[in-house]
């Protein structure tokens, strides 16, 4: 028998290998496998990319690693990514994921990989904002290009202090709404696959 769990391809958008946002993609990846979903973690940091440039697409095609990228996108029905903030907007590394699995690769269209895709966003900074101002920018960049955004989002402020030992949320209400973000996300990618 099939798994017919959905599939969610869950990132940050931080190279750092300390990531607070990667802490809240990896806590993410585990309550969604916890909460009936199957759950993908990538580290953007292996996949190590140009920024994008039609004219190095031009002469060389897609980079290996966004090729790779952009089918793991296909082989997943849903996105929870954990989006830092820098200056009040995304990070370069996340936008140019985004741009270069946008980009068409052999049989994948332009956009492809981003159709029929159910995503949930969060953050997390030191900051007293948690990376709020980021998370409305990213949503709106991913409706642009097909994707669901869930309207609930969380931003985990003072990051520094936000996490216990084991990768778990110290804060009790930020957990439950976490949950509540993940129930949601796995519940809804279950609906529209029926």
């Amino acid at each position: 028998m099939s798994d017919t769990r959905p599939r969610i391809l869950v990132f940050a958008g931080s190279a750092r290998e300390d990531s607070f946002n990667k802490r809240l993609a990896r806590l993410m990846a585990q309550r969604i496998d916890a909460l009936g979903g199957q759950a993908t973690f990538v580290d953007l940091r292996d996949f190590p990319m140009p920024i994008y440039d039609g004219d190095l697409e031009a002469g060389e095609g897609l980079p290996e690693h966004a090729s790779r990228l952009k089918r793991m996108f296909m082989e997943h029905q849903g996105l929870a990514i954990a989006s830092p903030e820098y200056n009040g907007f995304i990070t370069p590394l996340l936008k140019n994921t985004i741009d270069w699995v946008s980009r068409p690769d052999g049989d994948l269209g332009a956009l492809e990989p981003y159709q029929h895709k159910v995503a949930a966003i969060v953050g997390a900074s030191p900051g007293g904002l948690g990376g709020l101002r980021a998370l409305p920018l990213l949503r709106q960049l991913l409706s642009n290009i097909g994707v669901t955004v869930l309207p609930d989002q969380l931003a985990v402020g003072g990051a520094g202090s936000a996490f216990h030992e084991d990768g778990s949320l110290a804060d009790e209400g930020k957990a439950k709404a976490l949950d509540n973000i993940c129930q949601r996300l796995v519940t809804t990618l279950a609906q529209s696959s029926q």
